[in-house]
């Protein structure tokens, strides 16, 4: 797997394109960044977040029981990379629950590292 710091968020702006029919990038201004969906949270500000963070949003149990199983996590390019890859592999190692599952079953099979960058690059609070 490529490590986060060999990303290319502009290549990972345009891996973006296979997300937005579900997720949007809007900043906390209300700009939109990039326009998508809204059945998935809004990934502005994601890298360096906690796990199901959006008030707003109805998380599956898969991510509550991570968030639950790992209170300090947040975040990060190389568990954003881990996540896309596999969100349902990811969620079961994470939350410790091999009946686990995660909400997104679209699973990027290249890439990760580009769609990683691009998200941090839209993460203002990122470490």
């Amino acid at each position: 797997m490529a490590h986060a710091q060999a990303g290319d968020p502009e290549a990972g702006e345009s891996e973006f394109r296979k997300c937005r029919s579900c997720h949007m990038i809007q900043d906390d201004q209300g700009n939109d960044i990039v326009r998508g969906g809204r059945i998935a949270p809004n990934l502005w500000n994601i890298i360096g977040s906690p796990a199901a963070h959006q008030e707003d949003y109805r998380y599956g149990d898969g991510l509550l029981a991570v968030r639950e199983a790992n209170p300090d996590f947040v975040w990060t390019e190389e568990e954003m990379i881990a996540y896309v890859t596999d969100p349902t592999a990811w969620v079961r190692e994470k939350s410790g629950d091999d009946r686990a599952r995660s909400k997104m079953t679209f699973k990027l099979n290249a890439n990760q590292a580009d769609l990683a960058a691009f998200l941090a690059q839209n993460s203002p609070d990122a470490p």
